[in-house]
């Protein structure tokens, strides 16, 4: 893209994942910003000065930050088109879901308004990503964010799965291979004590599923999934 430096791409992908971080995570931290961009904290706390003082984010120096309305323009904007990078890759190009995520972190920062008009009607209007996320509105509006995370339902608990973790290929590939897509209907057979296992059925059999694993799957109980799909 003409004009698009590289501190241009480095603003977006910061923004990008503070969005992500207060709206799908635990809250925007120095720390948290670190882990998820892979840069050290000091790199993160002079980056968001810079933020703060483009007007882009609020900014406190216990870590924490805050999205401005400039700064979530730019958020939308950039997890829209990674979103939608990720189903033109799935979708169109036959990619394999654990694949998609870094190659739509290259994406994003290409893809023009024009393109992505012309994405969103190829793809049809998509709302959510391959892996479950909601896509943002263009108007800034909060997406529906429904459901409750897997480790949090009881034996004899059904349910259906949403979302799921995005970015670590081996766990994607790992769920693939039991049937734990968005769609995938399940049912908790058992929860272990002391952070133990969930114990799930589904189409594909009966598994296993690691408490840590369980946290970052999000489903929607089965009265409330029947409700949405009525």
């Amino acid at each position: 893209m003409a004009g698009h430096t590289h501190f241009d791409e480095s603003l977006e992908e910061y923004l990008e994942a503070v969005y992500r971080l207060e709206r799908e995570g635990p809250g925007v931290t120095t720390s948290g910003l670190a882990a998820e961009l892979g840069v050290a904290p000091a790199s993160v706390s002079g980056m968001l000065k810079k933020l703060a003082e483009g007007g882009y984010l609020e900014y406190r120096a216990r870590g924490e930050a805050k999205l401005t309305d400039r700064g979530l323009a730019v958020g939308v904007r950039v997890m829209r088109r990674h979103r939608l990078a990720e189903l033109l890759l799935t979708e169109l190009l036959g990619m394999p879901w654990d694949k998609v995520h870094d190659e739509a972190c290259r994406l994003e920062h290409a893809i023009s308004a024009a393109v992505e008009e012309r994405l969103i009607v190829v793809l049809g209007n998509p709302k959510v990503c391959p892996h479950g996320h909601p896509i943002p509105p263009a108007d800034l509006s909060e997406p529906d964010r429904p459901g409750i995370k897997l480790a949090s339902l009881k034996p004899g608990d059904a349910a259906r799965v949403i979302d799921v973790i995005e970015d670590v290929p081996e766990m994607l590939r790992y769920l693939d291979s039991i049937g734990m897509r968005p769609g995938a209907e399940v049912d908790v057979v058992e929860c272990a004590p002391l952070g133990g296992p969930v114990t799930v059925t589904n189409t594909r059999g009966r598994h296993a599923i690691s408490i840590e694993l369980a946290r970052l799957i999000t489903v929607v109980p089965e009265a409330a999934a029947k409700l949405q799909t009525a």
